[in-house]
């Protein structure tokens, strides 16, 4: 079954960096490389493939393509609502597309947001504060150490080594550092000392685990170590990434578990990623989910995860765009 299917994404080409923008200013954004490989899988199965970007003018490239569904990656441009920003468009439209609907995406960029609707799910998740003004320091209850990030980011953007505060002055240097180099909100969460895992879940009814991996910094401790900007950067060197994890069965139960329970509180679909840090008792804590993880076949986690599990790429496209055909009735279920 041949079918027209749009591709929308931001291409990081497409925002030229200015000098006063940090050096992660454009890291959620997608290479030309990836859609490339995105087109090849969706056009190696008989689909007639339209590149359809992310910028303002899609809105003319819908009304004259007449695409029968598009594989989103888009992230969007600004605001918290931005990566449901292509997926409102498209619904107004009447046009299917990949993975979450507005609602889900925004909802989960807001990290605070989707730490209440987890915690309303008697979800593990570590305490935390939303930080607009560095006087908002004053009603922090939480127990150090602590680990503080951009509250409607991913990809890292923000978080580096020193991202974990261990007294006050340490904290309030590194809040007015966040709030002028990128602005609020911030995320201000208890940190939990432990092995780090992502897990990768696919489908709907029901969703299922596709992986488990345990994110090991080379030289870092499991307790201490931070994925940040810097180690995500040389990940060929600092990061061994462990696909299924060394864990008890048991373990990695609860971990799946977790991750599940969460991408149904936030209804997730298709596919996601959920980050999670096990602490020295032993509970899994979620600490995000990201609903549009990076698919790069080079250096995405999710790809990664896939290799280890034993998918080739071609395999992972190909079962996000099942699964949406399958709640669009494309296919059958």
């Amino acid at each position: 079954m041949g079918l027209k299917v749009g591709i929308t994404y931001n291409l990081k080409k497409d925002f030229p960096k200015q000098e006063d923008q940090p050096i992660d200013h454009l890291e959620e954004y997608d290479s030309e490389e990836t859609i490339e490989a995105i087109q090849e899988v969706l056009e190696r199965d008989g689909h007639q493939v339209i590149k359809l970007g992310g910028t303002p003018e899609v809105i003319d490239r819908l009304k004259d393509s007449s695409v029968d569904i598009v594989f989103n990656i888009a992230e969007g441009v600004r605001g918290r609502n931005r990566e449901a920003h292509i997926p409102a468009l498209l619904e107004f439209l009447n046009i299917p597309y990949t993975g979450s609907d507005p609602l889900t995406l925004s909802l989960t960029l807001d990290k605070s947001m989707a730490k209440r609707v987890v915690m309303s799910e008697g979800i593990p998740t570590p305490r935390f504060k939303k930080v607009e003004r560095i006087e908002d320091l004053q009603a922090i209850d939480l127990c150090y150490p602590l680990f503080v990030k951009l509250c409607y980011e991913g990809s890292s953007k923000g978080v580096r080594l020193d991202s974990k505060i261990l007294d006050p002055s340490m904290l309030k240097e590194k809040v007015r550092w966040l709030l002028e180099t990128y602005g609020p909100p911030l995320l201000i969460e208890e940190f939990v000392p432990g092995p780090e895992f992502t897990v990768g879940i696919l489908g709907n009814n029901p969703p299922y685990v596709l992986g488990v991996m345990q994110i090991e910094i080379k030289g870092s401790s499991p307790h201490e170590a931070i994925y940040s900007l810097e180690v995500k950067r040389d990940w060929e060197k600092r990061v061994r990434y462990l696909c299924p994890p060394p864990i008890s069965e048991s373990l990695l139960k609860r971990i799946e578990e977790v991750a599940l329970r969460a991408y149904r509180a936030l209804d997730c679909r298709d596919v996601s990623r959920v980050d999670i840090r096990v602490g020295e008792d032993g509970i899994p804590y979620f600490l995000e989910i990201n609903p549009l993880p990076g698919l790069s076949p080079l250096y995405g986690d999710l790809p990664i995860m896939a290799r280890s599990m034993g998918w080739e790429y071609p395999r992972l496209i190909r079962t996000i765009f099942h699964h949406a055909l399958k709640r669009y009735g494309f296919v059958e279920q």
